[in-house]
């Protein structure tokens, strides 16, 4: 019933969203998915990171298949497009499939093959559905919010020391293979979440169910309530609204070799075209939460949870994308929504209610403080930005200590000697 009740959600928020976006005249989330069936995806790599987090369920033989099926599909596509001169690029064969396993489990299985097949296909179909939705909801900020507020983020900024100027040079100074490096991190992230997600799915086909929590649920819940905020707190980001990408709407071409001016903070109208995407930063958020669930893995997992992590937080400063007070925000709203995830998984108690409504005020007083405070802020740095950095650091320890207190207790030392079994489970003697 709880699937059943989150897809009915997810399929009306979906259709809302194609009805949105028809009315500004482009393709919403069902019709651009719906398209890539036939014709030349937008991302592969994530298509084919919907498809193994299908194939979780699949035994390995059936997991061959089903890749195999993938690929060959994908080469029939190629070889058409190539004899035709279509645009190139690969993925529908992985879209076919999943689609395929969805049918599959509506007429071949039954009972509880059946649910756990169809929660697999309907977990690769939401993990580019999330990536959809989001480019819909970018193009509705850009159409609906024609002022941005980013004089406020950026002069509340200085407190911080104004970090997206500094990396931003740091950034240039190592081309161009730091910018080759952190591009490849940055627009990979939905790989990246994949595949720490395919590393905590990895015992599904052996026990026949999903576990209770995982990182693919709060990133896809990242990136559905995420976007909202856009709406309330609309910023584009330094790189256009002080650099040169923001064309005649930027203050200036001052991003990122001049800080920008100490005057009163206003908002300002900015073009229909860049989306207002910065306030908070998700891709801090999503790395956030990518790093919190790579600690539970092995050494490899743990060093690229904490790799991408740090990558992604350069090359959201370092490109101009984001303000650093964006970055903080991203930080507290991923540990709220990652704390709400696993009360709701585990059964919420006092400790994960309290940590969640903490979380959920710390975030608001950010927001709040940001628009009404900046220029004292500004004045203040020396007291502003430690406050902040506790603010935010306040929230990482509770988290810290609240899901400790989840954790299972540890298991008896292995010299200890087992206590004895019943009479009735004792081993016969041979």
């Amino acid at each position: 019933m709880l699937w059943t009740a989150a897809g009915v959600v997810t399929l009306g928020f979906l259709v809302a969203l194609e009805f949105a976006a028809r009315h500004y005249g482009v393709r919403g989330p069902i019709t651009n998915q719906a398209r890539e069936v036939v014709f030349a995806p937008d991302s592969g790599p994530l298509l084919y990171a919907g498809l193994a987090l299908t194939m979780v369920v699949l035994t390995w033989r059936r997991r061959l298949l089903a890749a195999g099926a993938a690929i060959g599909i994908d080469l029939l596509f190629w070889l058409v497009r190539w004899a035709v001169g279509a645009d190139m690029n690969f993925g529908n064969g992985a879209l076919w499939v999943v689609l395929g396993c969805a049918v599959v489990a509506v007429t071949r299985r039954t009972g509880g093959e059946r649910a756990l097949l169809l929660k697999g296909a309907g977990l690769g179909l939401l993990l580019v559905a999330g990536h959809k939705t989001g480019d819909t909801w970018l193009l509705i900020t850009s159409e609906t919010r024609t002022a941005v507020l980013d004089p406020y983020v950026a002069t509340a900024d200085q407190a911080l020391g104004n970090p997206s100027w500094v990396f931003g040079r740091l950034v240039d100074a190592t081309e161009p293979v730091g910018g080759h490096v952190l591009h490849l991190v940055y627009g990979q992230l939905p790989l990246a979440a994949a595949l720490v997600g395919l590393y905590q799915l990895r015992h599904v086909a052996a026990e026949r169910r999903f576990p209770s929590h995982h990182l693919v649920r709060t990133f896809l819940v990242i990136g559905l309530l995420g976007p909202a905020i856009y709406m309330v707190f609309p910023v584009v980001g330094p790189v256009f609204a002080y650099g040169a990408d923001g064309g005649q709407w930027a203050v200036g071409h001052l991003w990122p070799d001049t800080l920008p001016p100490s005057v009163a903070p206003h908002s300002m109208p900015f073009d229909e075209i860049t989306p207002r995407n910065c306030m908070p930063s998700l891709h801090t958020a999503w790395a956030t939460t990518l790093f919190v669930h790579s600690r539970r893995g092995s050494r490899a997992m743990r060093f690229a949870g904490t790799f991408w992590l740090v990558a992604t937080l350069t090359a959201t400063l370092g490109f101009g994308y984001h303000y650093g007070a964006d970055l903080l925000a991203g930080v507290v709203f991923a540990l709220t929504v990652e704390t709400a995830m696993r009360a709701f998984s585990r059964g919420w108690d006092r400790a994960g209610a309290r940590l969640v409504a903490y979380g959920a005020t710390v975030f608001a007083v950010l927001l709040v403080s940001y628009r009404y405070l900046a220029v004292e802020m500004a004045e203040h740095p020396w007291a502003a930005g430690p406050l902040l950095v506790l603010a935010t650091a306040s929230v990482v320890v509770g988290y810290v200590r609240t899901t400790r207190l989840w954790e299972p207790e540890p298991a008896a030392p292995t010299g200890q000697p087992e206590p004895p079994r019943p009479a009735e489970q004792q081993p016969e003697l041979v």
